[in-house]
Protein backbone atom coordinates (compact mmCIF):
# COMPACT_ATOMS: atom_id res chain seq x y z
CA UNK A 1 0.00 0.00 0.00
CA UNK A 2 2.80 2.70 0.80
CA UNK A 3 6.39 2.55 -0.66
CA UNK A 4 9.43 1.99 2.04
CA UNK A 5 10.13 5.73 1.58
CA UNK A 6 6.67 6.73 2.15
CA UNK A 7 7.31 4.75 5.48
CA UNK A 8 10.48 5.98 6.16
CA UNK A 9 9.17 9.57 6.07
CA UNK A 10 6.11 9.22 8.09
CA UNK A 11 8.37 7.52 10.81
CA UNK A 12 10.88 10.67 10.85
CA UNK A 13 7.73 12.93 10.59
CA UNK A 14 6.48 11.58 13.78
CA UNK A 15 9.17 11.39 15.56
CA UNK A 16 10.23 15.15 14.45
CA UNK A 17 6.60 16.15 15.22
CA UNK A 18 6.67 14.49 18.94
CA UNK A 19 9.76 15.47 19.53
CA UNK A 20 8.98 19.48 18.48
CA UNK A 21 5.81 19.44 20.57
CA UNK A 22 7.49 18.16 23.33
CA UNK A 23 10.10 20.85 23.62
CA UNK A 24 7.27 23.85 23.09
CA UNK A 25 5.03 21.99 25.58
CA UNK A 26 8.26 22.10 27.73
CA UNK A 27 9.18 25.79 27.06
CA UNK A 28 5.59 26.87 27.90
CA UNK A 29 5.00 25.39 30.97
CA UNK A 30 5.16 27.83 33.28
CA UNK A 31 2.64 29.96 31.30
CA UNK A 32 0.23 26.86 31.04
CA UNK A 33 0.25 27.00 34.58
CA UNK A 34 -0.33 30.32 34.89
CA UNK A 35 -2.86 30.60 32.59
CA UNK A 36 -4.87 27.36 32.41
CA UNK A 37 -5.26 26.80 35.97
CA UNK A 38 -9.29 25.69 35.70
CA UNK A 39 -8.59 23.73 32.44
CA UNK A 40 -8.91 19.92 33.83
CA UNK A 41 -12.15 20.21 35.39
CA UNK A 42 -13.31 21.48 31.74
CA UNK A 43 -11.98 18.41 30.17
CA UNK A 44 -13.18 16.13 32.74
CA UNK A 45 -16.66 17.91 32.51
CA UNK A 46 -16.58 17.60 28.58
CA UNK A 47 -15.00 13.60 29.24
CA UNK A 48 -18.21 12.98 32.01
CA UNK A 49 -20.95 14.69 29.05
CA UNK A 50 -19.68 11.83 26.49
CA UNK A 51 -19.99 9.07 28.63
CA UNK A 52 -23.80 10.49 29.73
CA UNK A 53 -24.55 10.71 26.02
CA UNK A 54 -23.28 7.08 25.36
CA UNK A 55 -24.82 5.62 28.09
CA UNK A 56 -28.38 6.80 27.48
CA UNK A 57 -28.08 5.82 24.01
CA UNK A 58 -27.55 2.41 25.21
CA UNK A 59 -30.14 2.77 27.86
CA UNK A 60 -32.33 3.98 25.39
CA UNK A 61 -31.75 1.28 22.40
CA UNK A 62 -32.32 -1.95 24.68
Amino acid sequence: MFSTGQLIFAGFFVVAFVTIITISYRKDIALHRKYYKGSVFVLVGFIVFILLLFLIKNLLKH
